[in-house]
């Protein structure tokens, strides 16, 4: 493959500290591939078409995501935030949610086959009442086909999240809960526009686990304003304490114009870590998980016991089809790459005229199930030559060993052969660091060949 092996961007630096150094800073939060674009006036009929074709496997993998986009505070880093809790809103919400629910699931496609997980994620869905998010999810169960194990999710916070909600919930169906503590330090969530102090997020998150009902999962954030390496240590021994059934670490992502930025600039927050620290800390995470013996589901998640599986945060790194629901929510549907309307008024008028809120939507590329193999075995911190081969074509691993063997001359990875001839590509400490840049790198020197391919082809036969 046509490759600049002495392209920093594509092979990293050559540096005694890769973890830290190999790259200036990670570029995104995911890895992704080209889409090409759907004009506006096509949307609606294309989604029909695609929605009236079963699902092309009875057992392929199908995820639903539903979207509660109110928050009653805007994090700092946030950039997801749509509307303020009003109970108004929220009402006249719910009740198009649940119509859309009814729509979508008796559509060929919906019916066609069963779903292995759901997430209702936001914004922050605990924000709704007990009893709402008791008949959303009951409305799921009883409107779509899910497989008798279905991984059906909450996301949200601890705050006002008390017995009741919990209770209704896991009513409704709920069997995962998943809790955006970020940190537990006190001035570390005040600075940040979390609420509620340590003692009170530890107490509550120690009460749901011990209730034994449905596993507790922990999302923690590396790199804010006030963390220090002492903080974070911290952080993560609470997360032992609390009893939560498992635990994302996440590095903070700087994205310009968010209320974090602006506060900084103003000199009312620290800078927060910078890639090097932010290094640091992730080694810091992945060397406590294995003194604890935290059993590793994939690059950033950790689970204390088999109660935790997360069958959607891994389903969403594959071809796997998502269904979405509700404003602001994104999904893929027979090969339809969508995001539907933020706008409330523009989402809710669209349901009660039985039109799908999509304004924004393009066609996976033939080569869609690369991406996936790439960005669903980087998330897991391996790449299989047979797996790649497989749908990039034979000798695919091969031809990309150039790369291969320059990034592990960078200590970002490292080569191996099995007694049976197949090879693997496995990321060391930091490469499991940089795994989504080097997922999105190589996702583009794949892409780039393709349609180098696809270049010489046609100017072959125009000869």
């Amino acid at each position: 493959m046509n490759v600049d092996l002495h392209n920093p961007e594509l092979v990293g630096l050559r540096t005694p500290d890769p973890l830290r150094f190999a790259f200036q800073r990670k570029k995104s939060a995911h890895a992704g591939g080209m889409m090409r674009s759907v004009n506006s006036e096509d949307i609606q009929t294309t989604l029909e078409k695609a929605h009236a074709i079963p699902a092309s496997s009875a057992h392929a993998p199908r995820c639903l995501y539903i979207h509660i986009p109110f928050c009653r505070v805007r994090c700092t880093y946030c950039n997801f935030f749509q509307y303020a809790s009003s109970k108004s809103l929220i009402e006249g919400y719910v009740e198009a949610l649940r119509a859309e629910i009814r729509w979508k699931a008796s559509q060929v496609w919906s019916q066609s086959a069963p779903f292995q997980a759901v997430y209702i994620g936001g914004g922050t869905p605990t924000d709704l009442s007990g009893e709402q998010i008791r008949m959303i999810v009951s409305d799921i169960r009883s409107q779509f086909p899910l497989t008798p194990d279905c991984e059906i999710t909450l996301e949200g916070r601890i705050n006002r999240f008390g017995l009741d909600k919990f209770e209704a919930a896991l009513e409704g169906g709920v069997n995962r809960f998943s809790f955006g503590v970020q940190s537990f330090n006190t001035q570390v969530r005040r600075s940040a526009k979390r609420l509620d102090d340590r003692e009170v997020v530890l107490d509550k998150i120690q009460q749901l686990a011990k209730y034994n009902a449905a596993p507790i999962v922990l999302d923690l954030l590396y790199g804010l304003p006030h963390q220090t390496l002492d903080i974070w240590q911290q952080d993560l021994n609470d997360y032992l304490e609390s009893g939560a059934h498992g635990v994302d670490l996440y590095q903070l992502i700087e994205m310009q114009g968010l209320p974090m930025a602006k506060l900084v600039e103003q000199g009312k927050l620290p800078y927060p870590a910078d890639t090097q620290m932010k290094a640091s800390m992730f080694e810091m995470g992945v060397n406590f998980m294995a003194k604890h013996h935290q059993k590793r589901l994939s690059v950033n998640h950790w689970s204390s016991d088999n109660r935790e599986r997360s069958i959607y945060n891994s389903l969403a790194k594959t071809t796997a089809e998502i269904m979405p629901l509700g404003a602001g929510a994104g999904g893929n549907v027979n090969g339809c790459q969508m995001m539907q309307t933020r706008d409330m008024d523009t989402y809710i008028s669209a349901i009660n005229n039985l039109r799908y809120p999509v304004t924004m939507m393009t066609l996976a590329p033939a080569n869609r199930g690369v991406s996936a193999e790439v960005k669903s075995g980087f998330d897991a911190g391996v790449l299989a030559q047979h797996k790649l081969d497989s749908v990039a074509g034979q000798g695919s691993f091969e031809a990309l060993s150039p790369l291969f063997e320059a990034w592990q001359e960078n200590g970002l990875v490292y080569l191996e052969k099995n007694e049976n001839g197949r090879s693997y590509l496995s990321l060391t400490l930091a490469g499991q660091f940089w795994a989504v840049t080097l997922a999105q790198i190589l996702i583009e020197v794949l892409q780039n060949q393709t349609a180098q391919k696809v270049q010489r082809k046609a100017a072959n036969v125009a000869a």
